[in-house]
């Protein structure tokens, strides 16, 4: 029965190279369980966004297992999904937002246009339209994004380290009394995370979380609360649609939707690659696998989670030598079982220092694409730089985003440079304008 779903000969792989290669996938991006919910959970000021820690964390089990399953039955890749890193915070930053014109209940709204950016995601991926949406935005400024989304992360995860604190004259500065404990766990994380990294050690984040958990249960800044119980609190279905249609959050809607396909896309090619199965920088099958990623993040915001997409990190699997989806069947199977252990994930997501050394690394792991930047065409190099200094100084990824996609068809027509524009850009840039008009009004 495997082998006929699977192909498994064909492959040139057996059940226990998939096996194994699933697990460890699964070993790599498991602290997407523990660091998803603390990210959606409170806002960057630190205050409850509504979503509670444990359905958060429910909706990142169940959404994982789901989308990874029907990636490996449907697509048959050995591409593991869960919420991303980039777009749980940009979903953060889209409640912030609302909550600041008055929106009640934002999260739900927020909930809502995630729910209708998968829907769009999936029906251009039925429509085999993606391509147009991917080659709308240019190289650098998809990179853009990436950078900049990275230093927010690294910058969040500072903060919750108790390194960088808020300053009235300079808005923040450097902690100068290092001897405290969250500092010191912070750093003591980071630097075991980092070490384990160097050394090329598979699922070195998770295990530098539950150091981190270990040390802070042992200095008295976590009680222990047990291993075995399931979440006690769902967020299913708690959708505002009316509220997420208004014209308002448009902008908002468009940028989940390119953010989730750029991910995709771009960790398809990076795994096809490694796979050795690219094809004039084609992914055969690919659209399979983007259907799968489309339902994912429908399922997700269903469930109450951030946008779903495929994570880089199944490049491990592929390297031990996964190549079927038998390897993501495994994979989601055991993000099912990581929902039998939430005692140990609200330990570790109601402090933040445990985590903090986590947003640091991936934080890096983002910046490494400021190289991809067309630095020799200013056109494109000065609206990829805003958006990667925008991003993190004005604490709010939507905004960020606004001063790059504005400035780039402006500084494209002031030189002369109007026939690059594409269509979608202008649609998205005016989008971005009559929001922050509308606020006004």
């Amino acid at each position: 029965m495997l082998e006929k779903l699977f192909k498994l000969q064909e492959k040139g792989t057996t059940i226990r190279i998939e096996v194994i290669g699933g697990i460890t996938t699964f070993m790599t991006m498991a602290y997407i369980i523990f660091v998803n919910p603390a990210i959606l959970s409170v806002d960057f000021a630190g205050n409850p966004t509504g979503l509670s820690l444990e359905a958060a964390m429910l909706a990142t089990c169940l959404a994982a297992f789901v989308a990874t399953t029907l990636m490996g039955l449907y697509a048959n890749f050995p591409i593991a999904q869960a919420p991303g890193m980039g777009e749980n915070f940009f979903f953060v930053s889209v409640v912030m937002t609302l909550t600041a014109m008055g929106v009640a209940d934002s999260w739900k709204v927020t909930l809502s246009i995630t729910l209708i950016a998968g829907l769009i995601f999936l029906i251009l991926s039925l429509l085999k339209f993606r391509k147009a949406i991917i080659d709308a935005v240019s190289p650098s400024l998809k990179n853009g994004i990436a950078v900049g989304i990275g230093l927010l992360i690294a910058f969040i995860g500072f903060q919750n380290g108790q390194v960088i604190l808020g300053s009235e004259g300079t808005l923040v500065q450097f902690n100068t009394n290092l001897l405290q404990a969250e500092p010191i766990i912070f750093f003591f994380g980071l630097f075991f995370t980092a070490a384990l990294f160097v050394r090329h050690v598979r699922g070195a984040i998770i295990w530098g979380i539950l150091l981190t958990t270990l040390i802070s249960i042992i200095a008295g800044k976590v009680q222990y609360s047990g291993i075995i119980g399931l979440p006690q609190d769902h967020a299913f279905f708690r959708f505002d649609l009316i509220g997420a249609l208004k014209v308002t959050c448009i902008p908002f809607i468009v940028v989940f939707l390119f953010m989730d396909m750029f991910d995709t896309v771009g960790t398809l090619i990076g795994v096809g690659e490694q796979m050795g199965i690219m094809e004039d920088n084609k992914l055969p099958g690919a659209n399979r696998a983007l259907i799968s990623d489309a339902v994912g993040t429908v399922v997700g915001s269903c469930t109450g989670t951030s946008t779903v997409t495929s994570f880089i990190e199944s490049v491990v699997g592929v390297q031990y030598g996964a190549r079927t989806g038998l390897a993501s069947v495994i994979t989601g199977l055991l993000f099912l079982v990581a929902l039998f252990f939430t005692p140990i994930v609200g330990m570790v997501g109601r402090y933040l220092p445990i985590t903090a050394p986590a947003l640091v690394i991936v934080g890096a792991m983002m910046v490494r694409n400021v190289h991809k930047i067309d630095w020799e065409d200013y056109s494109e190099a000065i609206p990829a730089f805003l958006m990667i200094l925008g991003i993190p100084l004005s604490y709010n990824i939507h905004d960020g985003l606004a001063m790059g996609f504005i400035a780039y068809p402006v500084i494209k027509l002031l030189a002369g440079r109007g026939k690059e524009i594409n269509w979608l850009i202008g649609l998205v840039a005016v989008l971005f304008i009559l929001r922050y008009v509308l606020v006004k009004i």
